[in-house]
């Protein structure tokens, strides 16, 4: 009996967690992975820093899938069959043992992708994986119960299941070969993306992080509370990118220019500080204002703000002017850049848009249209804010998509 060929496009995150599951849960299979370019787990090897966000520790679906801003019906579905708790099982009982951190995201003891790259590579060998490495595939079509590919080099290929887990697109253009096969594409746009601030003199203090801030864009619903990291660039850190996640769609239309305005302290009120510096007036008056950081922020910072507020670092409390008082209190909780551009984070590129969820079953990410066709990872118009949620959504989707091609076909 001749074996069931599955072709995976794609050789990334959900591709590989696709073949192997597929691979495993039915032997009688022959998986073959396409991936279009030279190397496979890109975006495995760079993610947390070159440590490799696996997962994040939540385990209560409805809280899990609140961390995306585009699919969270479609999650709150997939979730219920294959969760973070699942995944921590899949990898340890392959030697692959995870940690968390403070702040939830989950990575490998070794604080190394280079384990999760091994292990996966182990499972590909282990399971009879094929894997061809500049394969580009550039149509598929379906006759009877057999899908043909057309790879840029003009070889065909047969396959009884194909699984797309190519990851996203930047341009609409690029989803052409899928739009043909009658699947309708929600223009993507980029998500996790930091803030350009050009020629603004914050930018000076370059690696200054505020473990706590809040950052609210103007004439908008959207802000975000956590850490803030100025850069070279402009703003980014973990709230920054948590903005530009939600945001994707809308900044896209305002082009990437618009106000932030930032509450450095967002433990305090405008009344609590005026009661502070009221208070250093009478108990401190001799006391320079530089000497006495009221927000307890990174000393760089604070001297900027009261620069910026016209407070010398001579000043004291008892020459402090009304005026520069209540400049450095507006500094301190609305502090009002203008951004002009975004910069991809690092090289962790991420794009809102893709496959639209209506046209895919959650319950086994088969092709509303197509039988026999499954899509796993970015591909689908499915995003997670930074921290661990867009691998998940990989080894979910991956997962649930290898499940259903391994079991027998139903004519």
């Amino acid at each position: 009996m001749q074996r069931r060929k599955v072709v995976i496009i794609g050789g990334g995150a959900a591709g590989f967690f696709c073949a192997i599951n597929a691979a495993q849960m039915n032997r009688e299979l022959e998986v073959l992975i396409l991936e279009k370019t030279h190397k496979v787990l890109s975006k495995v090897k760079v993610s947390g820093g070159g440590r490799c966000n696996v997962t994040h520790a939540l385990f209560e679906i409805p809280e899990m899938s609140r961390r995306y801003p585009r699919g969270l019906q479609f999650v709150k579905k997939t979730f219920h069959q294959f969760f973070t708790s699942d995944c921590i099982r899949w990898f340890e009982e392959r030697g692959v043992r995870l940690k968390t951190e403070a702040d939830g995201r989950m990575f490998p003891v070794t604080d190394s992708s280079q384990t999760i790259i091994d292990c996966f590579m182990q499972e590909v060998n282990r399971h009879g994986v094929q894997l061809r490495l500049n394969a580009d595939v550039k149509t598929i079509s379906k006759t009877g119960d057999q899908f043909q590919l057309q790879l840029s080099n003009g070889e065909m290929l047969s396959a009884d299941a194909v699984c797309i887990a190519c990851g996203g697109y930047p341009k609409a253009a690029a989803f052409e070969w899928l739009q043909q096969l009658g699947h309708t594409i929600e223009p993507p746009v980029p998500s996790l993306f930091t803030f350009n601030l050009p020629k603004h003199p914050i930018t000076d203090l370059m690696g200054v992080s505020v473990e706590q801030a809040r950052v609210k864009i103007e004439n908008s619903k959207l802000a975000e509370e956590g850490p803030v990291l100025i850069t070279h660039w402009g703003l980014s850190g973990p709230a920054i990118l948590k903005l530009s996640a939600w945001g994707a769609q809308e900044l896209a239309e305002k082009q990437y220019v618009f106000n932030v305005h930032i509450n450095w302290i967002p433990a305090h009120t405008e009344l609590s500080l005026k009661d502070a510096f009221r208070s250093a007036r009478t108990q401190q008056a001799s006391r320079k204002v530089a000497n006495t950081n009221l927000g307890s922020l990174p000393n760089r910072l604070w001297l900027f703000l009261l620069d910026q507020s016209g407070i010398g670092p001579d000043l004291r409390f008892s020459e402090l002017p009304a005026k520069s008082e209540n400049q450095l209190i507006r500094n301190l909780i609305d502090y009002k850049v203008s951004v002009q551009g975004k910069t991809t984070f690092k090289e962790e590129f991420v794009t809102a848009g893709g496959i639209h969820l209506s046209e895919v079953d959650p319950n086994t990410l088969m092709s509303r249209k197509i039988q026999g066709l499954y899509f796993a990872g970015e591909i689908l118009n499915i995003d997670g804010i930074t921290g661990g949620f867009n691998f998940q959504n990989a080894w979910t989707t991956g997962w649930i998509a290898a499940r259903n091609i391994s079991l027998p076909l139903v004519k």
